[in-house]
């Protein structure tokens, strides 16, 4: 795969954007496809569905501490050897998931398989912005969401079907595999893009004036909020749907996939709508008005949920919603964010990352305490997120 100059980004997908989605999917198969599993893991490891649900608050908390280390890591030696050594980890603490005979040890092998997936996270995305500029770098982000945005889609649906032939374990043991091809190809395939002139010195001074450098940025921190805020709505998602979809409303593990996949699919739509409409509106443009669709669905649906009308077709058309506009949102705050920082794109694309991980791994948290048999936790977690994402984003363009 030969590098590619900022230009040479067209209407195709190259080779490179491709693999880049593809590592990326690592983070939907971890989080995603053990999903219909939760209610059989409780029972196969003799606790509650809240410690179930807990392992996944436990792996994005892992994922928003790991991403500040591969950050400055990938800005010293180059994106090819962190990203090498974060799948071989992952790929490792996937066994330790798949042999877990008790709680305790699954959430030890779920937080080191996050500091293992963090690196498919911030490398990407880093590699994207060492090869495009701001413009161009929306569209790749918005494009990697199409490429990657089936994994979400068919994760919980794989998930549900491996449970009708086989058990929990083997979930993990897919993600055993997954690791270990993407590990393959992405030694034979994948180019370094961070240019020898733009390494930085892997000193804590210089890391931590790095950090400290983007911390203090407002536009960078407004924009990664906004963004963190919109994920952490989607983690809160991700983490209550089960409850909300299996237990409130009384859907199949095996169908749950399938109601799942549709609201990933509006994401996904979204985001490839986003795309074309960065030929006419500028990114900010486009961002501002995701975050008030966003938020004026979160507010009818607490509204909806609090009288006692939020039935299941009226939760999926708010979910369908939300995550629509959140497929807009995504894209154009992380453009923006790293818009300012070439020289630091691998701290800049690890601050951002561990800003959206902790907030969904709080909003996550959240919906496991607030164990209520009712859609009420998570559309008032979605209003919250929604309405702080909205503020951030009106914020940054004053």
């Amino acid at each position: 795969m030969s590098n590619q100059s900022p230009d040479a980004f067209g209407r195709t997908f190259p080779g490179w954007l491709v693999l880049m989605a593809f590592l990326t999917a690592i983070g939907p198969i971890a989080i995603d496809m053990y999903l219909p599993a939760f209610p059989a893991m409780a029972s196969s490891l003799d606790t509650t569905p809240g410690h179930i649900e807990r392992t996944l608050a436990g792996y994005l908390f892992g994922l928003s501490i790991a991403q500040l280390f591969y950050g400055p890591l990938s800005d010293r030696f180059g994106r090819r050897i962190p990203l090498f050594a974060g799948l071989f980890i992952f790929l490792v603490a996937s066994i330790g998931c798949a042999l877990s005979t008790d709680i305790d040890h699954l959430y030890f092998w779920r937080i080191a398989q996050a500091f293992g997936g963090a690196a498919s996270m911030v490398i990407p995305r880093a590699v994207i912005r060492d090869r495009l500029d701001t413009n161009d770098a929306a569209k790749a982000l918005s494009i990697l969401m199409l490429i990657m945005g089936v994994t979400p889609i068919l994760a919980p649906i794989i998930g549900g079907q491996f449970l009708i032939f086989l058990d929990w374990h083997s979930i993990f043991l897919f993600m055993v595999a997954y690791a270990g091809i993407m590990l393959f190809l992405g030694w034979r395939h994948m180019d370094e893009t961070l240019p020898e002139h733009r390494k930085q010195e892997l000193r804590p001074s210089v890391i931590f004036k790095n950090y400290g450098l983007l911390l203090s940025h407002r536009g960078f921190m407004l924009y990664a909020l906004a963004g963190a805020f919109g994920s952490a709505g989607m983690f809160a998602y991700i983490s209550g749907s089960p409850r909300v979809f299996i237990q409130t409303f009384g859907v199949d593990p095996s169908i749950f996939g399938f109601i799942f996949g549709l609201n990933a699919a509006s994401f996904i739509l979204m985001a490839q709508v986003n795309a074309r409409l960065l030929n006419k509106f500028r990114p900010s443009q486009l961002l501002l008005t995701a975050q008030l669709v966003q938020a004026l669905t979160a507010i009818g649906a607490l509204i909806l949920s609090l009288l006692g009308w939020l039935n299941l077709p009226l939760t999926m058309l708010c979910l369908v919603l939300f995550m629509g506009a959140l497929g807009m949102i995504n894209p154009n705050s992380a453009a923006l964010a790293l818009s300012r920082h070439a020289r630091r794109l691998g701290s800049a694309s690890a601050l951002m990352g561990t800003l959206q991980m902790l907030g969904g791994a709080l909003a996550g948290l959240a919906i496991s305490i607030w164990s209520v048999n009712s859609t009420l936790p998570l559309v008032t977690i979605l209003f919250t997120c929604a309405l702080l994402s909205w503020l951030c984003g009106r914020l940054a363009n004053l």
